[in-house]
């Protein structure tokens, strides 16, 4: 194996771009998002909802057709191979044993009719080409690995005989069942109480180290991004507007929007006694999305003509990627506290 083949990012998204069909025509709800994604990494997509992560996460396996939706354009990039424009039994083939794939609320997703150790031995017979009984066993070794007690007769009961926090559980040893690649994560810890979610990060956590996998976590909560990411992507109205290494997001946001949600975290007011700041505005509707930089309207440091005209490039900035075109006037204090020009809707915060 060659120096360059070992270095091959395990996922590689180019310029993905996802639009749905509406009475109006079509609206784009991913915008040329790139990002790369290395074997034995946690990458969290961070954005409010309406960001377009979760439809970026669903557009990687091909699930977005299925909810009405096309990839326009853009590439994506498995262990080398091109997953768009394959054929849906390729992409079968794909999901579930190389790929695995937790989805929100897991009682939507898990089958009531069935068992949830036929649900994960269904899958290990369809990708392993196992026997029942090889395929049951594994069932019950997963259950066990993700933490449930007495996992061979709780492998007999069906998903609402079991609390939230365990029917996640039971969703994430389905998607590891095959030993898979990738696992992606569309807000798996949402629906859970503080304590359940914390003992989710950190079963994960265990996880993606004892199989050596790359996990894509998608989430709006930025606690739970301190805790478990590596490398970060921040989406905001279908655009990514900044990505970094964990550490270097944390400690210095670029983006006026991610600095936002950074203020926003009840943690960090704590930490550094500053009064809980809220982002003024709401994610603007893809249908009426503003010109420049898709945040102006609710950012504070908004210039009229510069913020406001197109295009407004991502571009590299130390160790990360930035769409913001003050991003180095902004590091500045001085700069950061000067009034800005009034822009019509935009209020000074």
């Amino acid at each position: 194996m060659t120096t360059a083949s070992k270095q091959a990012p395990l996922l590689q998204v180019e310029d993905l771009t996802v639009q749905f069909p509406t009475p109006d025509g079509l609206i784009t709800v991913v915008d040329r998002v790139s990002f790369t994604l290395d074997a034995n990494r946690v990458l969290c997509i961070v954005g409010e909802s309406g960001s377009g992560k979760s439809v970026t996460a669903l557009s990687l396996v091909g699930l977005v057709q299925s909810r009405g939706g096309r990839i326009s354009a853009g590439s994506v990039r498995f262990a080398g191979e091109e997953l768009v424009g394959r054929a849906e039994k390729s992409l079968n083939t794909v999901r579930g044993r190389d790929i695995g794939f937790i989805f929100q609320e897991p009682m939507s997703s898990l089958n009531p009719a069935f068992t949830v150790g036929d649900q994960i031995a269904e899958v290990v017979r369809r990708h392993r080409k196992a026997s029942r009984r090889h395929a049951w066993a594994r069932a019950v070794e997963m259950l066990d690995r993700v933490g449930i007690a007495s996992a061979a007769q709780r492998a007999k009961d069906y998903p609402h005989h079991f609390s939230g926090g365990m029917r996640q559980r039971v969703m994430i040893a389905l998607a590891l069942a095959c030993d898979p690649k990738l696992l992606i994560a569309d807000e798996p810890t949402t629906a859970l109480d503080v304590t359940i979610q914390a003992r989710t990060l950190e079963l994960l956590k265990t996880l993606q180290r004892e199989q050596d996998m790359g996990v894509l976590f998608i989430t709006h909560d930025l606690g739970v991004v301190a805790d478990i990411a590596d490398d970060v992507v921040v989406m905001y109205a279908s655009q990514v507007v900044e990505q970094a290494p964990v550490r270097e997001l944390f400690r210095r946001p670029q983006h006026p929007y991610t600095a936002g949600l950074l203020a926003a975290m009840p943690q960090s007011a704590l930490e550094n006694n500053t009064p809980l700041v809220g982002i003024p505005g709401v994610v603007p509707q893809p249908h009426r999305l503003p010109s420049g930089c898709r945040f102006h309207p609710r950012c504070a440091h908004a210039q009229p003509g510069r913020c406001t005209t197109d295009p407004i490039q991502l571009r590299l900035l130390d160790r990360g990627l930035v769409r913001c075109v003050r991003a180095e006037e902004l590091r500045d204090p001085s700069a950061a506290q000067a009034e800005p020009a009034p822009i019509e809707g935009v209020t000074a915060q």
